[in-house]
């Protein structure tokens, strides 16, 4: 018997912040599902251009330097995606900042406040806007519509726990993240009878170089493990796989979820 297989042959994806941590294990899995894939970095040139090697070259992986803080610069990677492979099946939104530091929201800096809505927020507007148009003009004039089994396009936000929940002394980064739950929601409602099917993965702690001083510290390392059932931090290929199951046929009568990844400290979705 045949095991089941996530397959993604002749689809093309965007997967932003691909370079490292959660974007790049989400570039190799929508590889081995044999996607072609476009992501994009800001300085570790190196480092994604190993990965695209890794990932069987420029026929089938395609690096972009592209900083992501403005609606301009999202709608300029998509662009450039398309110029490179053609077409676009599938936008995963992943990159974004999370200011390190403590700041109590009295003591915030309104230039923290502003460049961590860009990146989270601003560049996602650019991003949607420019795939929601692309995999429309991609459509079919027989495809999508109520009824129809065939996606025409996936969309998957990353979110996090503290979009949910909130966290201290991050109010700009968690307030980030809250809005990318709501935007799933009404892109959900807005484009499901379209074809075009929008998610959201809520990781918690996952070991990147993000969260690495967090969760290396020896106390503050405790605490965070102490409040994660499963008593651990995530990995990053374990939260790709969820990504990458939200775009496949297995997943197609999901729209509008927010899929908690994160060891089930956070039970809300």
């Amino acid at each position: 018997m045949a095991g089941v297989s996530l397959v993604l042959d002749g689809k093309v994806a965007v997967v932003t912040g691909g370079s490292r941590g959660i974007g790049a294990e989400t570039v190799r899995m929508f590889r081995e599902a044999g996607a072609r894939v476009v992501l994009n970095y800001r300085e570790s040139r190196d480092r994604a251009d190993a990965l695209v090697a890794e990932c069987g070259g420029p026929d089938h992986c395609s690096a972009i330097c592209q900083e992501l803080s403005t609606p301009a610069e999202g709608r300029a990677l998509v662009e450039a995606a398309v110029q490179a492979f053609g077409r676009l099946d599938i936008l995963v939104v992943n990159h974004g900042i999370w200011p390190p530091a403590d700041i109590a929201i009295d003591r915030m800096e309104e230039s923290q406040w502003r460049r961590t809505l860009a990146v989270n927020l601003d560049s996602v507007f650019g991003l949607v806007q420019a795939a929601v148009a692309q995999m429309k003009g991609q459509m079919e004039p027989s495809t999508g519509g109520l009824g129809s089994g065939e996606a025409n396009g996936h969309i998957v936000l990353i979110s996090s726990t503290a979009g949910q929940r909130g966290e201290a002394h991050h109010a700009d980064y968690a307030v980030t993240k809250g809005a990318l739950i709501s935007l799933t929601k009404s892109l959900s409602s807005e484009l499901a009878l379209l074809g075009i099917r929008v998610n959201c993965v809520a990781p918690g702690w996952v070991a990147t170089e993000m969260s690495a001083g967090a969760v290396g510290d020896p106390v503050q390392g405790a605490i965070i493990r102490a409040g994660i059932p499963l008593g651990r931090v995530g990995s990053a290929r374990e939260i790709a796989g969820p990504i990458v199951f939200l775009c496949t046929p297995l997943a197609g009568f999901i729209s509008g979820e927010v899929l908690n990844v994160n060891g089930g400290a956070v039970l809300v979705g």
